[in-house]
């Protein structure tokens, strides 16, 4: 069985065990896969695997002997799904396999706003506390967690995750979903016009969908609380960049944290690199290697049920 990995760098740039997936068939592994080599890379391949590398139904059209299609992710936008369907190739993601990662990058943000760690690190280690003539000093507000209220907007398997952590803060969670449940002590299920108008913080994790799209923009931004932060690790075209950059500039609201942005890699100029009191960290809330182990590992058993399946 002659297996394919059009871009495996991103999940792996050198410290990954595939030995599971290597095991199921002849494993050929590109760092990556720029668009015209795919046809040339995935034509004699019988399982496919990618991540961002895109399978077009114009490609897919092209790899006749493709009987796979695997991704190492849980978004399945890079592959044309009705193009997959009608040649009768089966396509499997890898759901929920980076959840503790990315919530904890959410207070990692969160935290970042709240305590500034790096800043006074970097003033201490510049000489500032040497200097002080008190015993302590600081230069932003430090802020405490503990009877905040946390504004989630999506309930799966992340929102549900961040709200865990949020409560063992002493915070108050609101939560904004299609499928609302029952209250439960600190945590309640609002609109989404209520959840941005009165949580101190907002963080998102729900789809990019027609009806997402842009879901923070001016008008909305305009409901928060001017001490509110922003948080996104969902997708980037969750938020208004524009909108937002402006929202930062005029103290509309206090902070952003973002792992996400509408175009990746950005654009040199992209509004939000300027913007004041916004973190931003290059998509990474899924990355840790326990979780990139994970995605390795259930990639290669959807590799491994196919093949059963197969025979």
């Amino acid at each position: 069985m002659k297996i394919v990995i059009l871009d495996s760098f991103g999940v792996d740039p050198g410290d990954m065990d595939w030995r599971e997936l290597q095991a199921l068939g002849d494993c050929t592994f590109h760092d990556r896969t720029p668009a015209h080599l795919v046809v040339e890379r995935a034509r004699d391949a019988e399982i496919v695997i990618t991540n961002k590398t895109v399978l077009s139904a114009a490609v897919i059209a092209e790899i006749p002997k493709c009987r796979y299609i695997g991704l190492l992710s849980t978004g399945m936008n890079a592959v044309d799904l009705d193009a997959a369907r009608q040649r009768g190739i089966p396509v499997r993601n890898v759901p929920a396999y980076s959840t503790a990662s990315v919530a904890q990058m959410v207070f990692a943000h969160i935290l970042a706003h709240t305590n500034h760690v790096e800043s006074h690190s970097a003033g201490v280690h510049e000489g500032r506390w040497a200097r002080c003539p008190d015993f302590c000093y600081w230069d932003h507000p430090v802020a405490e967690l503990d009877g905040q209220t946390l504004g989630i907007v999506g309930y799966g398997a992340i929102g549900r995750a961040v709200a865990r952590i949020a409560r063992a803060f002493g915070m108050r969670v609101s939560v904004h979903t299609r499928t609302p449940g029952g209250d439960e002590d600190g945590l309640r299920f609002v609109s989404l016009d209520e959840l941005f108008r009165s949580s101190d913080i907002v963080t998102l994790h729900c789809p990019l969908d027609a009806s997402t799209d842009r879901l923070v923009n001016a008008e909305r931004l305009a409901t928060m609380k001017p001490s509110a932060i922003l948080i996104n690790t969902g997708r980037g075209g969750l938020v208004d960049e524009d909108a937002l950059a402006d929202a930062l500039a005029r103290g509309v609201i206090a902070g952003a944290g973002l792992d996400v942005l509408g175009r990746e890699p950005p654009a040199a100029d992209n509004v939000l690199t300027r913007a004041p009191n916004c973190t931003i960290t290059p998509h990474i809330a899924w990355a840790s290697a326990a979780a990139r182990r994970r995605l390795i590992a259930v990639a290669a058993r959807n590799v491994r049920e196919f093949l059963s399946s197969a025979r």
